[in-house]
């Protein structure tokens, strides 16, 4: 495909084996290599093809076999919809085009109705040709701003995301600059489980100017510096499939677009699957064919698609599909559970001694916590783990540097829908600190305790009074706790390498423990603190 500017997009095609066409056609347009087509999670093009489908996978610029400079996503809007010109009159496309991708590959499709480089936009595409615009959309775990969405939450990087991710697309422009010691030595460090610790020199050395390296040098508590994307409406309106997964770091991203697309008068399709970015447990297939059967008016026998309910939630811990209506979503049921919390000070050393108590009940007392930089503690599973999901972490909570506060066994089903959001004072010494909690559901007898979700919060010196609470939230989730299973709420001062290692200084160095980082004392003062479930669909 040859662009306006004269520059040349490797792309592939797969055709139906049956008929002479022309067919509707689906774009994908990733930095990856093409071959690839995101068949980790997706079934192959070719499975698309025999249902009918035209289906293309594009090299964006600067990758793969495709000429120019890669620029990461600014480079998208232009480029996506060239690309989507180029597709809806090839001899072998009835017109139609429909575009599906994840992460990267699911930001490209909406960047194809944002003007300009992306930090703003005029709202209608520019070039106000609607042959330009996808028929319909299947973006996947992506969102539109890249603080929130892409680098960070609670006003820290999401450090070991980050990092593998740099390195992953420097390995690339090392390939095509011919450097092979450059690839060698980060395919080294990637195995051998050196990137949180060592990635960050690699990165500036091979990809110093990357959208990667760029965000590591920004602050994800401020604004300043970010771009956030505004597709038009026009686009927003159009047919969207917007897929998450519980344990996906860009749920926010997916949630955020789904709200963006109702107030556009669109009426998006939502589905979240008790997923994290690398495995959906049996993708989405015959729900996306489904989709762009109804929407590019494909011919042919219905696939057994599983429901087409405008929104389908699974259970984190069942794994069975709840669909309820939209307009509930961003609404907090009338009986939403809320907890206080209290501990007679031995939180952080027993396990069991810290107390969530029922909303009505009055909580209290103080825990005194310690982060010691030498041995942090540990990030695990969640949506920012290299192994993310579900996690066992008991071991974890019997750490005396982690505070644990626990419910009575339930006398009743509970169902937890929506963001958990904690409000609670911490006094600690002047030079910030990091408030890392987890959810987690105990079963009969205090064993398995598995995480559910997790999330943290940054405190950088001076942002806010002492005797201020701060509210940290955690990743949205829909799980249901059985009768005699109890709730748990787990705090730490560390989530590494999650979450870069907090230093106890003003402007804390990004990365692992070093010599000049500090002990820091946190007093977690219970009085007031409350656990409650925000909406799934709220303000940010």
């Amino acid at each position: 495909m040859v662009c306006p500017d004269g520059v040349r997009l490797a792309t592939r095609l797969w055709r139906p084996p049956m008929g002479e066409g022309p067919w509707p056609a689906l774009l994908m347009r990733q930095p990856y290599g093409r071959a690839i087509a995101s068949t980790v999670v997706y079934a192959h093009p070719r499975w698309y093809a025999a249902h009918g489908f035209l289906v293309a996978v594009q090299d964006v610029r600067g990758r793969g076999d495709s000429e120019g400079e890669f620029g990461g996503f600014p480079q998208e809007a232009a480029d996506g919809r060239a690309a989507v010109r180029w597709l809806r009159t090839h001899p072998a496309c009835n017109g139609r085009v429909g575009t599906y991708g994840f992460s990267y590959q699911g930001l490209s499709q909406l960047l194809i109705g944002v003007e300009g480089d992306g930090e703003g936009g005029d709202g209608e595409g520019g070039d106000g040709e609607a042959a330009a615009l996808p028929d319909a959309l299947a973006p996947a775990m992506c969102g539109l701003d890249e603080r929130r969405h892409w680098a960070g939450e609670g006003g820290a990087h999401w450090w070991g995301l980050l990092i593998g991710w740099g390195l992953q697309l420097a390995c690339e422009g090392c390939r095509r600059r011919g450097d092979r010691q450059g690839w060698l030595d980060i395919r080294r460090c990637l195995e051998r489980g050196d990137g949180p610790r060592e990635g960050l020199a690699l990165l500036r050395r091979h990809d110093p100017h990357g959208m990667v390296s760029g965000w590591l040098g920004l602050d994800p508590a401020e604004p300043q510096g970010w771009r956030t994307y505004t597709p038009s409406a026009a686009l927003l309106g159009r047919p969207l499939l917007l897929i998450g997964g519980w344990h996906d770091p860009h749920l926010r991203g997916v949630l955020d677009l789904w709200r963006r697309s109702r107030a556009a008068a669109g009426d998006p399709e939502l589905l979240i699957g008790a997923w994290s970015h690398l495995d959906w447990r049996g993708g989405v297939d015959r729900r996306q064919l489904a989709f762009f059967r109804r929407h590019l008016g494909e011919a042919g026998a219905a696939l057994e698609s599983g429901s087409s309910s405008p929104v389908s939630l699974q259970c984190l811990t069942r794994g069975d599909w709840r669909s309820p209506a939209p307009t509930t979503l961003a609404v907090s049921p009338l009986a939403a559970p809320s907890w206080s919390l209290h501990s007679g000070g031995l939180a952080a050393v027993r396990s069991d001694e810290g107390e969530l108590r029922p909303g009505a009940l009055a909580g209290g007392g103080t825990v005194c916590l310690v982060h010691d930089p030498w041995r942090p503690v540990p990030g695990r599973g969640g949506h920012l783990g290299g192994e993310a999901g579900l996690a066992e972490r008991g071991d974890l909570d019997g750490r005396t540097d982690v505070a644990c506060f626990t419910s009575a066994p339930l006398a009743a089903e509970l169902e937890l829908l929506g963001e958990p959001r904690l409000l609670i004072t911490v006094a600690a010494e002047p030079g910030g600190f990091d408030l890392c909690a987890a959810l987690s559901v105990l079963g009969e007898g205090g064993a398995p305790v598995r995480q559910l979700s997790t999330g943290v919060r940054r405190q950088r010196a001076g942002e806010r009074p002492a005797a201020a609470p701060l509210e940290l939230r955690l990743q949205p989730l829909r799980a249901t706790l059985a009768v005699g299973e109890r709730l748990r709420l787990s705090l730490a001062g560390a989530a590494w390498p999650q979450i870069a290692v907090h230093s106890g200084q003003a402007v804390p160095p990004p990365g692992p423990s070093g010599p000049d980082h500090r002990v820091i004392s946190l007093d977690l003062r219970l009085e007031g603190a409350r656990l409650w479930l925000a909406p799934l669909i709220g303000a940010d």
